[in-house]
């Protein structure tokens, strides 16, 4: 249920984010920062997740599924902490 609803949030994060980037006026920067914003949070949501499978994965003796979880989100913390960073850029931007 949970690998749904983060699907879900990814997708409609992600096309919002693409809407975001077709608006041509005043209002895209901050558009595309709180895009940013809302991706990072679904991206954090997927390490926190990954992380939780990686430790209940290693628990049960399956090192190798912990692995591959472990991986996923790791780059998942990656990716959500540069849009976080993406958005702070856009939000200077904005103001300054």
């Amino acid at each position: 249920m949970t690998g749904v609803l983060i699907v879900i949030a990814l997708i409609a994060s992600l096309a919002y984010l693409f809407y975001a980037v077709t608006v041509r006026d005043a209002a895209q920067i901050p558009l595309l920062a709180s895009g940013a914003v809302v991706l990072g949070i679904v991206f954090t949501a997927i390490a926190f997740v990954g992380g939780r499978a990686a430790w209940r994965s290693s628990i049960g003796g399956r090192d190798a599924r912990a692995f591959g979880h472990a991986i996923v989100g790791g780059v998942a913390a990656l990716v959500a902490a540069g849009c976080f960073a993406g958005a702070v850029i856009l939000f200077m931007i904005r103001s300054g």
